[in-house]
């Protein structure tokens, strides 16, 4: 207020100055005069400095203010503390800003802002991957535009959407998004999206796990059930042979549920357990024990080979290659026809080394070759159950060979044959072996 009294006081005094003058030489028309002058004066600086605040306040901002004086210099600098305390507060909602954007980065979820025309404002990386979009392409987009689902349209037209959206996306054929929309300032709304494909076929997996132990354990437990029932109801009145032949049934059956409980604890193992302890393992010693089991379990039915011209050791665990290349073998018997041939190979590659099982058997069609090691797929069920399969053999060869940072490789074509290779990375063999 100090500056304005001062403005006035000068302004008073310029006014008394001009009437006395003005009076002194013309009298009261002169007075008159030199008021007026004075005023139009005044007027005209007064104009000049707003204009000029005018042409700075169109300026850029960051733009240095004019300088001034008196009460103009006061309205310039409350100006300047004006837009420095903007400045810092729009550096601070940069910062957070920022900070935000690093945050939604950094989520496991894909985050979409959409504006109140439902057109996308951002996104991050998740959600770009999630949703087959390109931030640099699709910002200002309408999102119906990729996402064209009545499921999702109708959950997006909910003035308070409730729960979240499992969508199964026809951009990615496959695909299951679980959608979660959130609205917020300004009638924008945040989308999360979270990939839950994997999630998906676990939880099917889960419960085709479940449906088939059960499949798998009824008819042997129906076969004990009706033996104990035929025992029950009077075991002393059958004859000798039948009786034998129950208990023959039963045991066949108790045995293959035996394998069942067996295969499946050792999957859990194989699944829960930490990579093995590595070992030095004598391939020779166990390629003649793979060798001599398959032998015995054909029965002289087939003819089967060994070639042993691979590494002397191999770096892993012994009981889980055992398991691995003995249910590879152990396949290879129960699906060949009697007379066939099946032969073993274990040698080096340009990688590292291959165990090779080759058959004659009957072979398998290409359409099966991708599911072969899922838990207890069959090309042939009731042949598979005939030869005492369990259906979880190749997912435990998977298993074990992925923990051996191998892998497992199959051909095979109906009527000719089939080869399945486990191959070993080079840093599994041993140097000098």
């Amino acid at each position: 207020m100090s500056a304005v009294f001062a403005d006035l006081f000068r302004a008073c005094l310029w006014l008394a100055a001009a009437t006395a003058l003005g009076w002194l030489l013309d009298g009261a028309p002169g007075a008159l005069m030199a008021v007026l002058m004075i005023a139009v004066y005044l007027i005209t600086r007064h104009l000049s400095r707003l204009a000029e605040l005018i042409r700075w306040a169109r300026q850029p901002v960051g733009t240095e203010t004019p300088s001034a004086s008196g009460l103009w210099e006061q309205a310039y600098d409350a100006l300047r503390r004006r837009a420095r305390l903007g400045a810092e507060q729009r550096d601070e909602l940069g910062k957070l800003l920022d900070r935000f954007r690093q945050a939604a980065e950094v989520m496991p979820d894909g985050v979409v802002i959409l504006d109140g025309h439902r057109n996308i404002e951002w996104m991050n990386a998740r959600a770009e991957l999630s949703l087959n979009l390109n931030s640099s392409r699709d910002l200002g987009t309408p999102i119906t535009y990729f996402l064209r689902e009545p499921e999702f349209l109708a959950y997006l037209v909910q003035s308070h959407p409730s729960g979240s959206l499992l969508l199964r996306s026809a951009r990615s054929p496959g695909q299951t998004l679980q959608i979660q929309s959130a609205p917020f300032a300004a009638g924008r709304s945040l989308l999360l999206v979270r990939d839950v494909t994997q999630i998906q076929k676990l939880e099917t997996m889960r419960r085709d796990f479940v449906a088939n132990v059960s499949h798998e354990l009824r008819t042997p437990l129906t076969v004990v059930a009706g033996f104990l029932e035929t025992a029950a109801d009077g075991i002393a009145e059958l004859p000798p042979d039948d009786i034998h032949q129950f208990l023959e049934m039963a045991g066949d059956q108790a045995k293959r549920m035996q394998r069942l409980i067996e295969d499946l604890l050792t999957l859990a193992t194989l699944e829960t357990d930490a990579p093995p302890q590595e070992e030095a393992v004598d391939m020779p010693q166990l390629l003649a024990e793979v060798h001599s089991e398959a032998v015995a379990l054909s029965g002289g039915r087939h003819t089967i080979t060994l070639e042993n011209i691979g590494p002397a050791t191999l770096l892993g665990s012994y009981k889980e290659l055992r398991s691995a290349l003995g249910n590879l073998v152990s396949n290879a018997v129960r699906y060949t026809p009697s007379q066939g041939r099946i032969d073993l190979c274990w040698r080096s590659n340009a990688v590292g080394a291959v165990f090779a099982v080759n058959d004659s058997g009957i072979g398998i069609d290409i359409q099966h070759l991708p599911r072969l090691t899922e838990r207890f797929y069959r090309v042939d069920r009731g042949r598979s159950r005939d030869t005492g399969g369990t259906g979880l053999g190749l997912a435990i060869v998977k298993h074990v060979l992925e923990r051996h940072q191998a892998r497992l490789e199959i051909s095979s074509e109906p009527g000719k044959g089939s080869s399945f290779a486990a191959v070993f990375p080079g840093r599994r063999i041993q140097a000098g072996s």
